[in-house]
C-alpha cells in the first residue's frame, strides 16, 4: 500500500501513538493522538475508526509496534513512521 497516496488523497485517518506532552508540542493537522501505552485499552475506540489508519511517532519505532500488534487485532493499518514525514506528505495535498 502507497502510504503517501492514502496521506494525499485523505483515505486513512491519522493515528500518533507519541505521548501527550509530545503530541501537544507538534502533530499532523486532524490527527488523533492515542499513546502507545493505552492502544490495548482504546482498542474498541480503534476499531471504530473508518479504516485504514496510517499509524506515526517520532521515529517509527512505537508506530511499528503499534501497528504489528493492531493488525494482529484485525485493524487495517500502516505504519507511517515519523511524523514528520506524514505531516510532510500531508502538506502536499492541493
Amino acid at each position: 500500500m502507497d502510504i503517501e497516496k492514502l496521506i494525499k488523497d485523505k483515505q486513512a485517518v491519522i493515528v500518533d501513538v507519541r505521548t501527550t506532552n509530545e503530541f501537544s508540542g507538534g502533530h499532523v493537522v486532524d490527527s488523533i493522538n492515542i499513546p502507545l501505552q493505552e492502544i490495548g485499552m482504546r482498542l474498541d475506540e480503534i476499531k471504530e475508526m473508518k479504516e485504514p489508519l496510517v499509524l506515526c511517532c517520532a521515529s517509527g519505532n512505537r508506530s511499528g509496534i503499534a501497528a504489528q500488534w493492531l493488525s494482529s487485532q484485525g485493524v487495517m493499518c500502516f505504519n507511517g513512521g515519523s511524523w514528520l514525514d506524514v505531516n510532510f506528505f500531508q502538506s502536499q495535498i492541493l
